[in-house]
C-alpha cells in the first residue's frame, strides 16, 4: 500500500484516500474550436505512459478533496514528490538519466 503525502493537509495518508486522475500538467488548447477532429482527440485521448518518471495528478477524494501532483516511478512505485496545483516539479526525466 502506498502512503501518499497531501501538499494541502500536510500529512501522509493511505491510499485508499486517494483517487488518480491522470497525466499532470496537460494545457487545454486555447482555442479548440480551430482544432481538426484529429488534434481534439489527441488533446483528449492520447497520454504519455511511460516507464519510469512519470507526473500525475491525483485526488485527496477522501479528505480535503484538492487536486494535486505527484512524480512517481511507475516501476517501482516510489513516490518522490507530491506538489500543489499550479506548481511545476523539482524532479523532471532530465534529473534521472
Amino acid at each position: 500500500m502506498l502512503h501518499i503525502h497531501c501538499p494541502y493537509c500536510e500529512e501522509y495518508r493511505e491510499e485508499e484516500e486517494f483517487s488518480v486522475v491522470g497525466e499532470a500538467h496537460i494545457i487545454r488548447p486555447l482555442a479548440p474550436e480551430e482544432l481538426t477532429d484529429q488534434e481534439w482527440a489527441s488533446y483528449l485521448f492520447f497520454r504519455k505512459n511511460p516507464r519510469g518518471l512519470h507526473h500525475e495528478m491525483w485526488a485527496h477524494s477522501h479528505g480535503c478533496r484538492k487536486f494535486f501532483n505527484m512524480t512517481r516511478h511507475t516501476v517501482t512505485y516510489q513516490i518522490l514528490e507530491t506538489y500543489k496545483m499550479g506548481q511545476q516539479p523539482s524532479i523532471t526525466t532530465e534529473d534521472t538519466k
